[in-house]
Protein backbone atom coordinates (compact mmCIF):
# COMPACT_ATOMS: atom_id res chain seq x y z
CA UNK A 1 0.00 0.00 0.00
CA UNK A 2 1.35 3.46 -1.00
CA UNK A 3 1.76 6.08 2.17
CA UNK A 4 -0.76 8.95 2.33
CA UNK A 5 1.93 11.20 1.88
CA UNK A 6 2.84 9.59 -1.42
CA UNK A 7 -0.34 9.94 -2.59
CA UNK A 8 -0.63 13.51 -1.61
CA UNK A 9 2.97 14.70 -2.94
CA UNK A 10 4.03 12.39 -6.01
CA UNK A 11 6.55 14.48 -8.03
CA UNK A 12 5.56 14.68 -11.79
CA UNK A 13 7.16 12.96 -14.72
CA UNK A 14 8.88 16.59 -15.88
CA UNK A 15 10.11 17.59 -11.87
CA UNK A 16 11.29 13.62 -11.57
CA UNK A 17 12.90 14.12 -14.93
CA UNK A 18 14.27 17.28 -13.57
CA UNK A 19 15.86 15.41 -10.45
CA UNK A 20 17.33 13.18 -12.79
CA UNK A 21 19.27 15.14 -14.98
CA UNK A 22 20.59 17.66 -12.13
CA UNK A 23 21.48 15.55 -8.99
CA UNK A 24 25.31 14.53 -8.73
CA UNK A 25 25.00 11.35 -6.67
CA UNK A 26 22.68 8.57 -6.42
CA UNK A 27 22.73 5.43 -3.85
CA UNK A 28 22.91 1.91 -5.29
CA UNK A 29 21.40 -0.85 -3.55
CA UNK A 30 22.55 -4.62 -4.78
CA UNK A 31 21.93 -8.13 -3.11
CA UNK A 32 25.24 -10.16 -1.32
CA UNK A 33 25.83 -12.96 -2.38
CA UNK A 34 24.11 -14.16 1.16
CA UNK A 35 20.73 -12.19 0.26
CA UNK A 36 21.98 -9.15 2.70
CA UNK A 37 21.76 -5.40 1.12
CA UNK A 38 24.94 -3.73 -0.40
CA UNK A 39 23.86 0.08 -0.75
CA UNK A 40 26.99 2.25 -2.30
CA UNK A 41 26.66 6.01 -3.32
CA UNK A 42 27.49 6.55 -6.98
CA UNK A 43 27.79 9.29 -9.72
CA UNK A 44 25.62 8.62 -12.39
CA UNK A 45 23.84 10.02 -15.65
CA UNK A 46 20.19 9.48 -16.81
CA UNK A 47 20.04 9.07 -20.19
CA UNK A 48 17.62 7.62 -22.74
CA UNK A 49 15.54 6.40 -19.80
CA UNK A 50 18.45 4.40 -18.58
CA UNK A 51 20.49 5.33 -15.27
CA UNK A 52 24.32 4.80 -16.52
CA UNK A 53 27.48 4.46 -14.07
CA UNK A 54 31.09 3.65 -14.83
CA UNK A 55 34.00 2.41 -12.65
CA UNK A 56 36.69 0.04 -12.28
CA UNK A 57 35.89 -3.06 -13.72
CA UNK A 58 36.23 -4.88 -10.43
CA UNK A 59 34.16 -4.65 -7.32
CA UNK A 60 31.47 -6.11 -4.52
CA UNK A 61 28.64 -3.93 -6.31
CA UNK A 62 29.69 -5.78 -9.69
CA UNK A 63 30.22 -8.81 -8.55
CA UNK A 64 26.57 -9.00 -7.12
CA UNK A 65 25.39 -7.78 -10.09
CA UNK A 66 26.35 -10.43 -12.24
CA UNK A 67 24.84 -12.72 -9.58
CA UNK A 68 21.67 -11.07 -9.65
CA UNK A 69 20.55 -8.03 -11.33
CA UNK A 70 18.04 -6.96 -9.35
CA UNK A 71 18.95 -3.04 -7.86
CA UNK A 72 17.64 -0.57 -6.46
CA UNK A 73 18.48 3.20 -6.71
CA UNK A 74 17.29 6.09 -4.36
CA UNK A 75 17.99 9.65 -5.51
CA UNK A 76 17.50 12.47 -2.43
CA UNK A 77 17.55 16.21 -2.61
CA UNK A 78 17.23 17.95 0.75
CA UNK A 79 16.42 21.77 0.01
CA UNK A 80 16.31 22.60 3.56
CA UNK A 81 14.47 22.35 7.09
CA UNK A 82 10.52 23.76 7.32
CA UNK A 83 10.60 24.98 11.36
CA UNK A 84 7.13 24.88 12.83
CA UNK A 85 6.26 28.40 13.25
CA UNK A 86 5.40 27.95 17.03
CA UNK A 87 9.03 25.84 17.28
CA UNK A 88 7.25 22.58 18.05
CA UNK A 89 10.62 20.21 17.72
CA UNK A 90 8.24 17.47 16.57
CA UNK A 91 6.32 19.39 13.95
CA UNK A 92 9.80 20.36 12.10
CA UNK A 93 9.69 18.84 8.85
CA UNK A 94 11.96 18.85 5.37
CA UNK A 95 11.95 20.00 2.07
CA UNK A 96 13.05 17.69 -0.13
CA UNK A 97 12.52 15.54 -3.66
CA UNK A 98 13.31 12.21 -4.24
CA UNK A 99 13.45 8.96 -6.50
CA UNK A 100 13.16 5.77 -5.50
CA UNK A 101 13.72 3.03 -8.50
CA UNK A 102 13.88 -0.54 -8.94
CA UNK A 103 15.29 -2.12 -11.90
CA UNK A 104 17.84 -4.66 -13.96
CA UNK A 105 21.42 -3.73 -14.38
CA UNK A 106 23.60 -5.03 -16.57
CA UNK A 107 27.09 -4.78 -17.82
CA UNK A 108 27.54 -2.08 -21.38
CA UNK A 109 29.72 -4.09 -24.10
CA UNK A 110 28.71 -1.78 -26.74
CA UNK A 111 31.96 0.01 -27.09
CA UNK A 112 30.34 2.63 -29.26
CA UNK A 113 27.23 2.70 -25.87
CA UNK A 114 30.08 2.79 -23.62
CA UNK A 115 32.24 5.92 -25.25
CA UNK A 116 29.19 7.59 -25.72
CA UNK A 117 27.45 7.06 -21.81
CA UNK A 118 31.68 7.91 -20.65
CA UNK A 119 31.18 10.91 -22.81
CA UNK A 120 27.65 12.17 -20.98
CA UNK A 121 29.63 11.51 -17.87
CA UNK A 122 31.94 14.15 -18.64
CA UNK A 123 29.75 16.65 -19.61
CA UNK A 124 27.89 16.37 -16.18
CA UNK A 125 30.48 16.28 -14.18
CA UNK A 126 33.34 18.29 -15.80
CA UNK A 127 31.96 19.99 -18.93
CA UNK A 128 35.44 21.83 -19.27
CA UNK A 129 36.77 18.39 -20.44
CA UNK A 130 34.04 17.33 -22.60
CA UNK A 131 35.90 18.36 -26.04
CA UNK A 132 38.96 16.37 -24.83
CA UNK A 133 39.38 12.75 -26.21
CA UNK A 134 40.28 9.69 -24.15
CA UNK A 135 42.62 6.76 -25.30
CA UNK A 136 40.56 3.77 -26.73
CA UNK A 137 42.36 1.58 -23.86
CA UNK A 138 40.51 4.01 -21.17
CA UNK A 139 37.28 3.08 -22.43
CA UNK A 140 38.46 -0.65 -22.65
CA UNK A 141 39.14 -0.40 -19.10
CA UNK A 142 36.22 1.13 -17.80
CA UNK A 143 33.24 -0.63 -16.35
CA UNK A 144 30.10 1.58 -17.98
CA UNK A 145 27.11 -0.32 -16.19
CA UNK A 146 23.26 -0.02 -17.14
CA UNK A 147 20.38 -0.18 -15.12
CA UNK A 148 17.09 -0.69 -16.77
CA UNK A 149 14.21 1.17 -14.96
CA UNK A 150 11.44 -1.39 -14.31
CA UNK A 151 10.01 0.93 -11.47
CA UNK A 152 9.99 4.95 -10.63
CA UNK A 153 8.52 6.80 -8.66
CA UNK A 154 9.11 10.66 -6.68
CA UNK A 155 7.51 12.15 -4.09
CA UNK A 156 8.29 15.78 -2.90
CA UNK A 157 7.00 17.82 0.31
CA UNK A 158 7.54 21.57 0.96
Amino acid sequence: MMQNRMKMHPLDEEKVNSLLHRAKTCNLATINSNGTPYCTPIHFIYWNDVIYFHGLPKGQKLENIKRDSRVGVSIYEMEGLLIDAEGKPCDTNTKYESTIISGNARAVLDHEEKTNVLKKIIEKYTPDLANKEFPDNMIKGTAVMRIDVTKLTGKYYG
